[in-house]
């Protein structure tokens, strides 16, 4: 049996070298300077070691029986038995879903699809879209027909980018397949690498619906959070003092406010919303939330304003330090990172915003936002520091040591010990 994976980024390269340690994996991506990173063993993402690669990679292993391949050439995924598609889903600028990478995908599949072959998507997509939007371009590509030449399941994705103790063994696998006989396949599949488990979905629907509720949920808790925020510093109480004080009651749910950027939580709900507006249901709940959380970047700007006015601090020409751009903590991801509102939000009053990040790559945060990053820490002295991501290397920074004499701090996360300036 061989195994194709279609995607090689954060979720897709540790599935492939979580499968290549028992089969033959060959990883496709169109991005030929990411596979030739992979292949000499480099994971830019960060979310595998050199070690992790090297044990699985075909060019270093003695095994022949198992290991990983990763190539740009269509040709090399035509022996294939099995293809994993796990692009990414993003939205546009008007928060409508995007799924030119996922029929790209299907595409390149569709052009060496074989009968008996199963494809199995990842992607989070709205309940339907797999078997509405997928399966058609594998079919008019490979001129098969669908449950009788080829087959189709669904186990998506559940990669927490930067977490080194959720990797992709140890969470639970919801599973589906297109027929009763190739939903087993499809879980035997991934039993016989998850260690944690499978559930199989009596669906690809209800699997579909699983994962997009999983982070809908969250962005709702999360905008509920950030809504209580903005109540108690009207009413000049510490938001963290009323979660911990809440927290003591065994079925408080502990979320945080904050920013909600990334490509899950900030983005699959409008998966969700669009479907159900395509059905004649307005997704009142889900859209306020939306609103409440892209809305967080200019509040914050504001708070931060607020705050200097209070402490006569001039507001033009005064140099703000903003530590941490990344869409989470301990992680390189910049992908729809919301610290970038904040910062273009402060902008906008001439201030001056030095970015500093150890994890982030400056070139990539360059060309995405246009924006000059440093990995190193400054030097200088500031007027204002904004711990916007609560990295641990941030943790152990004495962060007084960059301010001016009158400087403030502002601690978005909640995560500096003792007093601060401002906080969410």
């Amino acid at each position: 049996m061989k195994i194709g994976i279609i995607g090689l980024g954060y979720v897709g390269l540790p599935l492939a070298v979580l499968f290549a340690k028992k089969y033959n994996v060959v990883g496709f991506d169109i991005n030929e300077k990411r596979v030739s990173e992979i292949n000499q063993g480099n994971d830019t993402t960060l979310e595998l070691t050199d070690l992790d690669l090297d044990n699985v990679l075909n060019s270093k292993s003695e095994n022949k029986d198992s290991g990983l391949f990763c190539t740009s050439n269509i040709e090399d995924i035509k022996e294939c038995d099995y293809y994993i598609i796990t692009v990414p889903t993003p939205v546009d600028d008007t928060k409508r879903p995007v799924f030119t990478p996922l029929i790209k995908a299907s595409e390149t599949v569709g052009k060496v699809l074989k009968e008996n072959d199963i494809v199995i998507y990842e992607s989070t997509v709205y309940p339907g879209a797999t078997e509405e939007i997928c399966v058609p371009v594998l079919e008019k590509t490979s001129g098969l027909t669908f449950n009788k030449d080829f087959y189709v399941g669904y186990s998506p994705e559940r990669i927490n980018p930067g977490d080194k103790l959720h990797t992709v063994e140890k969470i639970l696998k919801v599973t589906a397949g297109s027929t009763p006989e190739v939903a087993k396949k499809v879980d035997d599949l991934y039993s016989s690498v998850i260690t944690a488990g499978t559930h199989l979905a009596p669906t690809i629907k209800v699997a579909e619906a699983s994962k997009v509720i999983e982070n809908t949920q969250r962005d709702i808790n999360i905008a509920f959070m950030n809504e209580l925020a903005k109540i108690f510093h009207l009413l000049d109480i510490d938001t963290n003092d009323v979660l911990k004080a809440a927290g003591t009651k065994w079925n408080f749910l502990p979320f945080k406010p904050g920013l909600v950027g990334g490509h899950c939580i900030g983005v699959d709900p409008y998966y969700l919303a669009q479907k159900a507006q395509e059905n004649g249901y307005n997704p009142d709940l889900i859209l306020a939330s939306r609103r409440i959380n892209d809305g967080m970047g200019e509040y914050l700007s504001l708070q931060i304003i607020k705050l200097m006015l209070k402490h006569d601090l001039k507001v033009k020409d005064s140099k703000i330090l903003i530590m941490g751009i990344t869409f989470k903590e301990d992680c390189p991801d910049i992908r729809n990172t919301k610290v970038v509102d904040m910062i273009k939000n402060l902008n906008e009053y001439k201030v001056q915003t030095t970015i500093y990040d150890p994890w982030a790559e400056p070139l990539e945060v360059k060309n995405e936002y246009g924006l000059t990053t440093t990995q190193e820490k400054p030097t200088d002295k500031y007027d204002v520091v904004v711990l916007s991501v609560a990295h641990q290397k941030f943790q152990t920074l004495d962060i007084n040591d960059l301010l001016n004499e009158n400087g403030i701090i502002y601690d978005v996360k909640g995560a500096l010990p003792g007093k601060v300036h401002g906080r969410l």
